[in-house]
């Protein structure tokens, strides 16, 4: 038995919104059997704009049911049938969860008529529920309204059946069926080209935009595991609404996938990425020689075309590494702008001559270098003929790209030929870091 089923909502996400109409067309694979519609009092006000699309507005719906007046009834009328849709995952996420609150458990199996309906007529050149009944010449009435759609509905679902729907229906409602969690717009064949190794991902909208960036120690099956729940708040629906395409790019070890990743993220800043959207490096060391003969340490703004000592994320960062130079190796706090009073006679006559005190700078540059190495990590790569190198220079990550496997290098101003620069941040050096920590033999120390 198949429950056919369309609603009217506030929104498009269930978690915040409230359903204004429910129809619902209980199909026994042949003919109608049972029907049940009604208006829903949501408990909260509908958009102007809802109310234009549907003609559903507050006055309508103020003497309405509550949905969990008629929950019960819902409930016993779909429990144990395929729910039916058009879009079904945006109708079910929205029953599931009203039913759920209204202490109701629904766990039916789904069928998509989007779905369905480019199985049984490939080529059309829209399925929306509208475009689609004109294309097959089936009849539509009191569109954008529960009890019109979720008939017309109805109609579409048996024109599918008259044409062979059964045997697309058969497979698309087997549990392995990727129909049954897979976004709108995805199919089966767009999972199972990904490959099974590390990478990066790349989720893209219907206009072919970047929405979203992963990556993956095997690509398939992240991908696959994005679409296993289908929750119902709003970034959850707008994030499954949103996804057209996915492509990738492979990479020859997690730790590249990682790097590759958080630099894709700062490049593109995608729709839905959320972590990593930290701003980049905006503040450097820098040094100088002041009119006196003195060797200067600043702290200041990262200039694009001026070379720097060390760069930072953040401002405090470079502050507490510039104050630990100052006590480990006692330089002036006024020489390194930490104190940014004016220098008197006093200071003066306190401080060490040029040549003693710009002695203590070279110390505290050379301790800097020590903890600021610079060094290549190298793996193996995709191929057999190549080796994968990330490139830390001056305790920054600098690039990656791959090497070949044939060459030894000793100096990172020949591996650099090699290798695509990449913007540095907080997550690429963590995650370098940790790992030449957890494997020491794939660092290799290399000169400027």
């Amino acid at each position: 038995m198949y429950a056919i089923v369309d609603i009217e909502t506030t929104g498009g996400y269930a978690s915040a919104n409230g359903i204004t109409e429910i129809a619902v067309y209980i199909h026994d694979g042949e003919r109608v059997v049972k029907h049940f519609e009604t208006l829903v009092n949501p408990n909260q006000a509908i958009p102007k704009y809802i109310v234009a699309l549907t003609g559903i507005d507050n006055y309508m719906v103020a003497d309405a049911p509550q949905f969990e007046e008629v929950a019960e009834t819902l409930h016993e009328l779909l429990n144990d049938k395929i729910f039916i849709a058009h879009n079904v995952n945006f109708d079910y996420s929205f029953v599931k969860h009203h039913l759920k609150a209204a202490g109701f458990e629904l766990t039916a199996k789904k069928l998509c008529t989007v779905r369905l309906s480019k199985k049984v007529f490939p080529g059309l050149s829209s399925y929306s529920l509208g475009n689609l009944c004109r294309s097959l010449k089936l009849p539509i009435e009191n569109r954008h309204r529960a009890g019109g759609d979720a008939k017309a509905t109805v109609k579409l679902f048996e024109y599918c059946l008259a044409n062979d729907g059964m045997l697309h229906i058969q497979q698309m409602l087997k549990k392995s069926s990727a129909d049954q969690w897979l976004p709108l717009h995805l199919t089966k064949a767009d999972i199972q080209q990904l490959p099974a190794c590390p990478g990066v991902y790349y989720f893209l909208d219907a206009k072919d935009k970047i929405v979203y960036v992963g990556k993956a120690v095997n690509i398939r099956k992240r991908v696959s595991s994005h679409f296993t729940h289908n929750d119902p708040d709003r970034k959850r629906q707008n994030f499954l609404r949103t996804i057209s395409k996915v492509k990738f790019k492979e990479c020859a070890t997690e730790l590249e996938a990682i790097v590759l990743e958080s630099a894709e993220i700062k490049r593109l800043w995608p729709k839905f990425n959320i972590s990593q959207k930290q701003p980049q490096q905006k503040y450097a060391l820098y040094m100088f020689e002041d009119s006196r003969g003195y060797m200067r340490l600043a702290i200041d703004k990262k200039k694009k075309n001026f070379p720097s000592l060390y760069n930072f994320n953040l401002l405090h960062e470079g502050l507490v590494m510039l104050k630990k130079m100052i006590e480990e190796f006692e330089l002036h706090e006024k020489l390194c702008f930490i104190d940014k009073t004016a220098f008197t006679e006093k200071d003066i006559s306190f401080l060490d001559p040029p040549k003693v005190y710009n002695g203590k700078i070279k110390k505290a540059l050379e301790a800097l270098d020590e903890q600021l190495p610079t060094f290549a990590v190298i793996d193996d790569g995709i191929k057999r003929d190549e080796k994968l190198c990330l490139l830390v220079e001056r305790g920054n990550f600098w690039g990656m790209g791959y090497l070949p496997a044939s060459q030894q290098f000793t100096s990172a101003n020949e591996i650099k030929n090699y290798l695509q620069p990449y913007a540095d941040n907080d997550t690429i050096r963590n995650s370098i870091y940790s790992f030449v920590e957890q494997y020491p033999d794939k660092r290799i120390v290399l000169a400027l």
